[in-house]
């Protein structure tokens, strides 16, 4: 486990000293900064590649999430992508009024609702998808060499 030893900086009972160096050893070894910062980074990069599409990188995903064999539900997706309900519906909202997608009633029971992207939303993914490869090109570079199947499963691993 990666920690900090904090014996030196926090007396063993009472209030913890935080000072700046403990607070610099928080910084050094919290995987939530990292991985934040890393987040922020990488989506200015996708964000900043996307815009003339007028697509965000969180829209793109999510249209992305759209393109398979039967069209996912309002609680599959918000599973798929880690997100409540709620959160995933009023991001859903621009990309309607767009037209890019369209919520439907299920056709075998109409109290769910589907998510179905539109010949517009599919016709704008196909023009995002080259600058979402430039940005995946890019992002890959500034990596360098490491093992990619390694990174996934242990951002897959945090997100589960």
């Amino acid at each position: 486990m990666i920690g900090i030893n904090f014996s030196q900086e926090l007396p063993m009972t009472g209030t913890p000293v935080l000072t700046a160096t403990v607070a610099a050893a928080v910084e050094q070894a919290c995987l939530n900064f990292a991985a934040q910062k890393a987040a922020r980074a990488i989506g200015r990069r996708y964000d900043a590649a996307l815009r003339p599409t007028g697509l965000s990188n969180w829209q793109f995903t999510l249209l992305m999430m759209l393109v398979r064999d039967e069209a996912p539900t309002i609680s599959a997706l918000a599973q798929d992508l880690a997100v409540d309900r709620t959160t995933l519906t009023a991001n859903l909202k621009p990309l309607e009024r767009r037209g890019l997608l369209a919520i439907q009633a299920d056709a075998e029971d109409r109290r769910v609702r589907r998510i179905v992207m539109t010949e517009d939303g599919r016709a704008l993914l196909t023009e995002a998808y080259p600058l979402w490869e430039k940005a995946q090109a890019a992002c890959a570079e500034q990596l360098g060499e490491i093992d990619y199947n390694t990174f996934r499963a242990a951002a897959t691993a945090l997100s589960a």
